[in-house]
């Protein structure tokens, strides 16, 4: 937390804002004019509104209250919403790259498991960084030794670090912090605040006893029992409120068209209006994915100025990679799409055995409306896109995988950004394929 958050960043921002130390930029130019850092630090604090509130605290204007600032923002803005906003920032480009080589170095640090091989990856990137930190920076000059503390030196220890402790997402942890930020909300008398804490501290000791007592360490089944209509294969749960109301037409229209494929039923209309005909739907406005993402539909949330929007998705589905070539196979391959969920659809549908429904079920759909990503940064898992589809498809709601976050790039241009990793990526293999022989 110390060496990087608290140290490494704080003073390379110290030294882009010509604020480090009394020094001045030497024969270097990676100082960034104020006006601009003022502009990065209302777009930081603007970026709150549009990123997950599960993401982590509303990111704070770092350039006018620096007090706000704590190891886990400048974590959350070193990994997510820097490389965005720092984008042509600079006159040279050389120290923004080099402060992307740094994240790079810092995502392969930060993922669940670490390969002998990405170990010796880290151990020379971190070496090229630092001779190159010392080159852009310390500029061999003596008068500017000050530019190169112990916690520069420190990064050339991390590959030795994971060797001996494991991956650091094990010990790069914010314990204290989040423990304050437990208990804080305890506090509920201004002139009594230590009997509050002590209460809420002892309530808590005593639920958890009860839980390993009783064996009930997930009481979820218990306290809120599902009565949400869904399928014991779904991995998503649910979530009210549920209004009562009619779909309008189009709507009903482009669950139909979504029903036809999955039922083969394409050219046999009569068969499936059929299906239609039995079928209840139900719209609900959040669902909540088995990784504890709650995600909400676009299309029933009331405006507010301090809501956080949880309506960005990723999504993953087959694709026939020959759907342009008439006469080919079908091949699928797996691809991966950004959208906005509008709408959350419960269909019941009834046993209907002349559009070949043999038993009862239910599907669960998610109206969604794709997002045009035109360019993509790979190595950092971040996606630029301009426009947003305005015709809503139907999918089925268990492709979606998890919810994204969003930061204006400029005006016309907005960035994805997306901290799940690797272990929330749909595994396809030809096991899993459709049954392809009735289509």
């Amino acid at each position: 937390m110390h060496l990087i958050w608290e140290n490494l960043i704080k003073n390379l921002i110290s030294l882009w804002t010509g604020d480090f130390k009394g020094l001045d930029e030497g024969t270097g130019s990676y100082v960034v004019d104020y006006t601009v850092w003022a502009a990065i630090g209302e777009a930081t604090a603007a970026s709150g509104s549009t990123i997950p509130g599960c993401y982590g605290a509303h990111p704070p204007n770092f350039i006018k209250d620096k007090s706000a600032t704590t190891a886990d923002t400048w974590s959350f803005w070193t990994l997510y919403i820097g490389p965005i906003l720092l984008y042509k920032r600079f006159r040279d480009e050389k120290y923004y790259r080099h402060f992307i080589k740094l994240v790079k170095l810092l995502n392969i640090c930060l993922q669940f498991t670490v390969t002998r091989a990405e170990i010796e990856v880290i151990r020379e990137g971190f070496i090229d960084w630092v001779k190159e930190y010392e080159e852009l920076y310390y500029q061999y000059d003596p008068m500017r030794v000050s530019t190169c503390p112990l916690t520069v030196h420190a990064l050339l220890h991390i590959a030795d670090m994971i060797v001996l402790w494991g991956p650091v997402w094990a010990y790069w942890a914010f314990p204290m912090e989040r423990f304050c930020g437990l208990i804080r909300p305890a506090i509920k008398s201004r002139k009594h605040p230590d009997a509050s804490l002590d209460r809420y501290l002892l309530e808590v000791a005593q639920l958890f006893q009860i839980t390993l007592v009783y064996n009930a360490q997930d009481m979820s089944h218990v306290l809120h029992p599902r009565r949400n209509p869904s399928n014991p294969d779904d991995a998503c749960t649910l979530l009210p409120p549920s209004p009562a109301g009619r779909l309008t037409g189009t709507t009903l229209r482009r669950i139909s068209r979504c029903l036809s494929t999955r039922y083969n039923l394409e050219k046999q209309p009569g068969k499936l209006r059929a299906l239609m005909a039995g079928a209840r739907m139900r719209e609900f406005a959040q669902f909540r994915i088995d990784e504890g993402d709650t995600i909400s539909a676009a299309s029933m949330n009331a405006f507010a100025e301090d809501r956080r929007d949880s309506s960005y998705i990723r999504y993953q589905i087959l694709v026939d990679r020959n759907a342009s070539r008439k006469n080919a196979p079908v091949e699928f391959e797996m691809q991966t799409f950004y959208a906005r969920l509008q709408h959350i659809i419960a269909v019941q549908i009834p046993k209907t055995p002349a559009a070949g429904v043999e038993d009862a079920e239910t599907v669960l759909l998610a109206g969604i409306t794709d997002c045009d990503v035109y360019f993509k940064h790979d190595d950092l898992d971040i996606h630029y896109y301009k426009n947003e589809s305005v015709t809503e498809q139907f999918i089925d709601l268990n492709c979606i995988q998890c919810l994204v976050g969003r930061v204006a790039h400029n005006s016309r241009v907005w960035a994805i950004i997306d901290r799940s990793g690797v272990l929330s990526r749909a595994i396809y293999t030809e096991d899993s394929a459709p049954d392809i022989s009735s289509i």
